[in-house]
């Protein structure tokens, strides 16, 4: 028989924090293992030391680096990765010889834990059961005596080492949040709270329920006075306002808060352009950095770097008109706003949203302003060399909003007029087969060895670009990531790109020949 891996929770730093379940385990184990840095005690042991039984075999598991260097050939990935395998054949050695085992965890086992990469380790060979503990965060709350978050508030919890321009586009997105592993990091943090114009109300909880506790507001800290064993709360409250049960705030409702608008107020519809900031415009960029709200896609509001004073409102991709009207009830109170899309606004972007949205006389007084932006047929035709230099027409093969029987009728007609097609939101999820049913209408009308460019990803890092035929697309390996250009009679690969002349020869013969 093997023995028992327990993972158990000892909570932050109170023993009277440790649960029943969890002191009843530790009182019977064989062996009690627990982490500590080079030269320091170990916190969780300190937490559940008097629980030890006398006769138990401690295990300390220290880590080789913590915030220093490491001479290890790869660095400090590789030091710990091999501090967790010779921790993990430490514990099993003992398992094997039947003894039962407990892993002491601070707060909560599989919460930013230690415990987790033993546990990735060993669950699947021995029997496994975790305790979970009380999180720091809760105990810090407990401490301030501070309402967290309420109602329909949203809880984000984020690690302080978070890139400071990540740290400052979450805060201001979050409801309510927690920010873990300060120390070092605490300067940065500090200044991703103000750019996201939370520094006001976030409480910075040091040792939260052990011995040296205390808190303030983030903005008193010093700098350099912040242990690793501290974190900031930013309670909902401190966006929100106060709130009970008998008083819900509902927030923004567009329309209903057109009242006070007033002939002088405008919306802005800005293109990103389709991928990296050197591609937006610098009209664009201006434009974005004096308004106090962005309203668009998640992803595409997500482009948009934090700063103090902007507010972004986020939703998904298939709520366009509502997302316009709540930008346009915005702008009627007389915010300056943003409504953000990728590529250019204008070509199956927010902008025709905007605009349907703003038949509403409710928005009358609203001037709607469009910022151009670099779509994404362009670059990828820029990245091809020049598959559009003659005719093209642009469709979208989303049928979401038009029914498929109008979209094969448009591509019979665009091949019929030999034009080169540029193919936006060729496939999702939800829509597998479009592509493949498209190419099949294209081969009645076009030649198999037409040529057709597929750009993935372009601008991005990711980015790769394909050159193939008609007859050769994979239409399984297209998805949302893709832009499809089809050529003409005349499109050719030639010895610097994909390029279409810009001139057509006379014909009387009709359409070219089809494909079988």
């Amino acid at each position: 028989m093997t023995g028992r891996l327990f993972g158990v929770g000892v909570g932050p730093g109170d023993p009277d924090l440790i649960t029943r379940k969890a002191a009843r385990l530790i009182e019977c184990a064989d062996v009690v293992a627990y982490h500590a840095g080079v030269g320091k005690e170990s916190h969780a042991r300190r937490i559940a030391a008097e629980l030890f039984p006398a006769e138990v075999i401690e295990e300390e598991l220290t880590y080789p680096v913590t915030t220093g260097g490491t001479d290890h050939p790869e660095g400090y990935v590789g030091a710990l990765r091999d501090f967790y395998a010779d921790a993990a054949g430490r514990l099993a050695a003992h398992l094997d010889a039947g003894r039962d085992v407990v892993v002491l965890a601070e707060g909560d086992p599989l919460f930013y834990g230690s415990y987790m990469y033993l546990h990735d380790r060993l669950a699947e060979q021995y029997p496994t059961e975790i305790v979970p503990g009380v999180p720091a965060f809760a105990a810090a709350t407990a401490a301030v005596g501070l309402p967290l978050a309420r109602q329909q508030d949203v809880l984000t919890v984020l690690p302080g080492t978070l890139p400071e321009p990540e740290l400052a586009r979450r805060l201001a997105d979050a409801d309510a949040a927690v920010v873990m592993k300060l120390g070092r990091t605490f300067p940065a943090v500090r200044r991703a709270l103000e750019a996201a114009g939370r520094l006001d109300g976030a409480v910075y909880v040091e040792r939260a329920s052990g011995p040296g506790e205390r808190w303030l507001p983030v903005a008193e800290v010093a700098e350099d006075t912040v242990p690793y064993f501290s974190l900031v709360l930013v309670p909902g409250d401190s966006r929100h306002g106060p709130r009970s049960r008998e008083r819900v705030d509902e927030g923004p409702t567009g329309v209903a808060q057109t009242a006070g608008s007033s002939s002088t107020a405008e919306l802005l519809v800005v293109g990103l352009g389709p991928g990296p900031d050197r591609w937006l415009t610098a009209e664009a960029a201006e434009a974005l950095a004096g308004v106090d709200h962005v309203v668009g896609y998640g992803p595409y509001v997500d482009r948009i770097p934090q700063r103090v004073g902007l507010s972004r409102h986020t939703s998904g991709n298939t709520v366009e008109v509502e997302r316009a009207r709540l930008a346009l009830g915005l702008a009627a109170d007389g915010e300056r706003v943003a409504v953000v899309s990728g590529g250019d606004a204008g070509v199956f972007g927010m902008a025709a949203a905007v605009f349907e949205a703003a038949e509403d006389p409710a928005f009358a007084d609203v001037e709607i302003a469009v910022l151009p932006g670099l779509s994404a047929v362009q670059a990828v035709a820029a990245r091809a060399g020049a598959p559009i230099g003659a005719d093209f027409a642009v469709l979208s093969l989303s049928d979401r909003l038009k029914p498929w029987d109008v979209i094969e009728r448009r591509l019979r007609a665009i091949a019929e007029a030999d034009l080169v097609l540029a193919v936006y939101n060729p496939a999702s999820r939800s829509r597998t087969t479009q592509v493949a049913a498209a190419q099949r209408l294209l081969l009645k009308h076009k030649r198999p060895d037409t040529v057709v460019v597929v750009g993935r990803d372009v601008g991005r890092a990711e980015e790769s670009l394909t050159v193939t035929t008609l007859a050769d697309l994979d239409a399984s390996s297209i998805d949302m990531k893709c832009l499809l250009i089809i050529g003409s009679t005349s499109t050719r690969v030639g010895a610097a790109g994909v390029w279409t002349p810009r001139w057509a020869e006379r014909s009387e013969a009709g359409p070219p020949e089809a494909g079988p």
